[in-house]
């Protein structure tokens, strides 16, 4: 794929090459991580806020969208797509606190496999070979990351983190699952705000009765999370849903590995983790496994 167009007369700009912004784009997310951890924040504390902050940007992307064309918007099944999203941000952002930024990310991957599985189940979509193969590895990937085995493991509580971390999993699972049959074409920034909302309210929903949403975190946490919403969220999702498109789905799927890489790695740099060598070995093979059964889906 060429990253200029040249017309017989006036050459077109140089446009960034799609791999370059997936790459971008899987480095912001992979931050959110490191945001959601220093804010010190609980998982629904994170979750609301988050959705809250990147509301009204969404919102003005949704207004720009709707000037481009009429094209058909689905409300179910966004807010019930959210539903999912809000499990995966809650867990997800308490699994990053009892285990490590870097693992509860890698173990988050699993809704690679998860999503097959799920499809299979409810929409009777049959599974390739290589899945049924896969699954045994990838468990005992797992056991290894999160400490499952009794090995020592960093964190204050790696089993609980894995646990949720593989909660989280299936909560993303099942947004990707609806999403998909959800989103039309000129109708992305909709469904994603819809979403949104369903997810922050879900995370209200968990934090309240269990008194775990800080609706004054104060500063400097508000400011983590306002980079949560803003790098983490919405930059990274545009830069992706833009380099998506102009790539092949077996090299957006490659790249999109590199979130949970740079997890570990920034989780090592900025955070001082420092995961055991089992850990990184479970690593290691949840994400080769990851990648093993995403060759199935191009």
């Amino acid at each position: 794929m060429t990253t200029t167009e040249v017309r017989p007369t006036v050459a077109a700009p140089a446009r960034v090459h799609p791999a370059l912004l997936a790459a971008a784009g899987s480095f912001c997310i992979a931050l959110s991580s490191v945001f959601i951890k220093v804010s010190g924040t609980t998982g629904s504390t994170s979750a609301f806020w988050r959705c809250l902050i990147s509301l009204p940007v969404l919102l003005v992307l949704v207004w720009l969208e709707r000037r481009r064309g009429t094209a058909r918007r689905r409300i179910a099944l966004p807010l019930l797509a959210g539903v999912g999203l809000g499990v995966d941000f809650v867990l997800w952002g308490d699994a990053i606190a009892l285990v490590g930024a870097g693992v509860a990310t890698v173990i988050l991957s699993i809704q690679v496999v998860i999503v097959p599985a799920v499809a299979f189940l409810v929409f009777g979509e049959r599974p390739p070979g290589r899945f049924l193969v896969t699954v045994p590895v990838l468990l005992g990937g797992i056991v290894l990351a999160g400490g499952l085995a009794g090995t020592p493991a960093f964190g204050p509580d790696p089993v609980l983190g894995a646990v949720l971390a593989l909660g989280a999993g299936v909560g993303y699972a099942a947004y990707l699952l609806l999403i998909r049959h959800s989103t039309g074409p000129g109708a992305r920034e909709h469904t994603l705000m819809l979403a949104t909302v369903s997810a922050g309210a879900v995370a209200a929903a968990i934090g309240l009765p269990t008194d775990r949403l800080d609706f004054t975190p104060g500063w400097p946490a508000l400011g983590w999370l306002v980079a949560l919403a803003l790098v983490g969220q919405i930059v990274g999702w545009m830069l992706i849903s833009t380099a998506l498109p102009r790539m092949s789905s077996s090299t957006g799927a490659t790249l999109m590995l590199l979130q949970p890489v740079a997890a570990i790695l920034l989780g090592i740099a900025l955070l001082s983790e420092r995961p055991s060598v089992l850990q990184l070995a479970g690593c290691a093979i949840v994400l080769a496994s990851v990648a093993f059964v995403g060759k199935a889906h191009r």
